[in-house]
């Protein structure tokens, strides 16, 4: 059986649990580290000071997204060992853990619709107990963090289940606020080639982490979808050197582009299951429609295309009714860049 800090995935895959007297230590460079549920694992530099970042990574909210989940479990072992560095506080999460050793996305309900509360909703749900003990493991994170600005991030990672015009991608998530520039300049260090800013909130890991921790947070798209094993990471390199130098305190490379910026101005909700889209099943996530397209009717509901251009992302006609079947998007990179603080 391998050890925690050695293989972390494949210690919750097995379902191991630590003894009662086993479920902190100490490992190079002096990083105390303390397992405290299925998949959730704290590590912190030997000093802390006020001005310690709090850095909360996760993946594995959908149980078959594996190359993020692969990359956070060789990040346990390298800052074990000594060979990633550590300044700041950091709580690693495997999402759905459940999921994840069906290698499927989720059992009952997407785990990533159930936060700020949504689990309530759906108390019969294999999810909700999960969604409900993830949202109190970042609340307790982040009641120890620093509350000064830039301090509090949440970097939730995926991969999407189609291609993409532009394959890394990144999501921000509404919270009425100005965006970042430091994220924005971590996001050209991971070389994500585009950023999608919500403007409604969600019930996402990363909207709640936002909402109600104050985190800088955002959902990184990376590539496609895996199984355990199959997943090229040098693929990822990019997020993942990045993510090591924040977590090292080494980020903000000079030079790097910033994404480009598209902001959703409206969704495809399904509301029967007569609901349609009407274009390829294999469209790519950011693929551009002229004004006046027809993308898709549920009944006497048509949605057609306004602006000059907008671009679908997200578009899935079999979720269940009552959720959003994709996203309506146009480029802002002008005004968004001009508008970080």
């Amino acid at each position: 059986m391998p050890t925690m800090l050695d293989d972390f995935l494949a210690y919750t895959l097995a379902g191991t649990r630590p003894a009662a007297n086993e479920t902190q230590g100490v490992c190079a460079n002096g990083v105390r580290w303390s397992w405290l549920d299925d998949g959730v694992l704290v590590m912190e530099p030997a000093e802390l000071h006020a001005g310690t970042r709090s850095v909360l990574v996760s993946a594995g909210v959908h149980g078959d997204e594996t190359a993020p989940i692969e990359l956070l479990s060789f990040l346990v072992r390298d800052i074990a060992h000594g060979n990633a560095a550590l300044t700041c506080r950091l709580m690693m999460i495997l999402g759905n853990v459940d999921a994840m050793r069906d290698a499927v996305r989720y059992r009952d309900d997407d785990l990533n619709r159930l936060f700020s509360g949504r689990h309530l909703q759906v108390p019969q749900s294999h999810e909700a107990p999960r969604a409900a003990a993830l949202e109190q493991a970042a609340r307790q994170f982040f009641a120890a963090a620093s509350d000064e600005p830039g301090m509090r991030w949440h970097i939730d990672m995926h991969t999407a289940i189609r291609a993409s015009a532009f394959e890394q991608f990144a999501l921000l998530p509404h919270t009425g606020k100005p965006f970042s520039r430091a994220m924005f300049e971590w996001l050209g260090e991971a070389r994500i080639s585009a950023v999608l800013l919500h403007t409604t909130k969600g019930n996402t890991y990363s909207h709640f982490t936002a909402q109600a921790c104050g985190a800088d947070a955002c959902t990184l798209e990376l590539g496609k979808v895996r199984p355990f094993g199959a997943n090229d990471l040098t693929r990822f390199a990019g997020a993942d050197l990045a993510l090591r130098h924040l977590l090292a305190g080494t980020h903000g490379e000079l030079g790097a582009a910033l994404p480009r910026v598209f902001t959703v101005i409206d969704q495809l909700t399904k509301q029967s299951e007569a609901f349609e889209l009407l274009f390829a099943a294999d469209v790519a996530n950011f693929t551009p429609f002229a004004k006046g397209t027809l993308l898709a009717r549920d009944g006497d509901y048509r949605y057609t295309v306004r602006h000059d251009e907008e671009r679908i992302v997200f578009p899935n006609a079999t979720v269940k009714p009552g959720l959003r079947a994709g996203l309506l998007v146009i480029e802002t990179t002008g005004q968004t860049l001009a508008q970080l603080v």
